[in-house]
């Protein structure tokens, strides 16, 4: 799949559960799918989707102006006093993967999207961008899109109901709009904090050049706590650790 491609989002209609209701959310840069129970759906839910994420966006551009090196930096900064619960996530999440805290933008907005809801849902499934929230009663199984790597689409990661909620980010160097420093196809992380998986992820992939450096990218990604699960993909190679299990997509 091309980078125009994944711009469109085309990955997301080719694995659909039967027993979820899909609706998207959209604004500016942030671009939501969101899947609940069939039978919590409402109307409501999407208004309430909505809500949050204007929040949340409006939140992050008020202290982005009076902190902008908060979007622009490659490493960990200290918060503001004052600053928004959303941005004191990130932060954090950044500081323990030793990133930007932009690099946990996706999985902090699809977490907080995914709380706001699951207080109303039996089941929600948030992804943002290839990174994804999942609070799930029954097991579920995640795609894995790598590029142009063999394993792309072929693979999947499983998530069992005592995993979730559950943080399953992925970063690619050869794929989609975000900044990487590496050329990883795909970096996947588990972790019960969604903003960590995605800081992780971006961390990890930073770390791949070519297929030597997998476990390089994975040795870094499991000396961090909270990361539960590590799955790097480059070309033909692949490394895998922790909770991280594979079954045909």
């Amino acid at each position: 799949m091309a980078k125009g491609e994944y711009s469109q989002r085309n990955y997301r209609g080719l694995y659909r559960a039967s027993d979820l209701a899909y609706f998207q959310v959209k604004l500016k840069e942030t671009d939501l799918a969101i899947a609940v129970d069939r039978k919590s759906f409402t109307a409501e839910l999407i208004e309430m989707a909505e809500k949050e994420v204007i929040k949340l966006r409006g939140d992050l551009e008020s202290y982005i102006a009076l902190h902008p090196e908060f979007k622009t930096s490659f490493f960990p900064v200290v918060a503001l006093p004052g600053a928004p619960p959303i941005a004191r996530v990130m932060i954090a999440a950044s500081a323990r993967a030793g990133v930007g805290p932009m690099a946990a933008v996706a999985g902090a907005i699809a977490e907080a999207v995914g709380r706001c809801l699951e207080r109303h849902v039996r089941e929600v499934i948030v992804e943002n961008g290839g990174d994804i929230y999942i609070s799930t009663g029954r097991e579920r199984k995640i795609a894995v899109f790598a590029g142009e790597a063999p394993f792309s689409n072929r693979i999947a990661v499983k998530v069992k109901p005592g995993e979730s909620p559950l943080g399953i980010c992925t970063s690619s160097g050869t794929v989609g709009p975000s900044v990487s420093l590496g050329r990883a196809d795909a970096a996947v992380i588990k972790s019960r904090d969604a903003a960590l998986a995605d800081a992780v992820a971006t961390g990890a992939g930073n770390l791949v050049r070519d297929a030597g450096d997998l476990v390089k990218g994975l040795e870094y990604a499991r000396s961090i706590e909270g990361v539960n699960g590590v799955l790097l993909v480059k070309g033909k190679e692949m490394a895998a650790w922790g909770e991280m299990e594979i079954a045909p997509a």
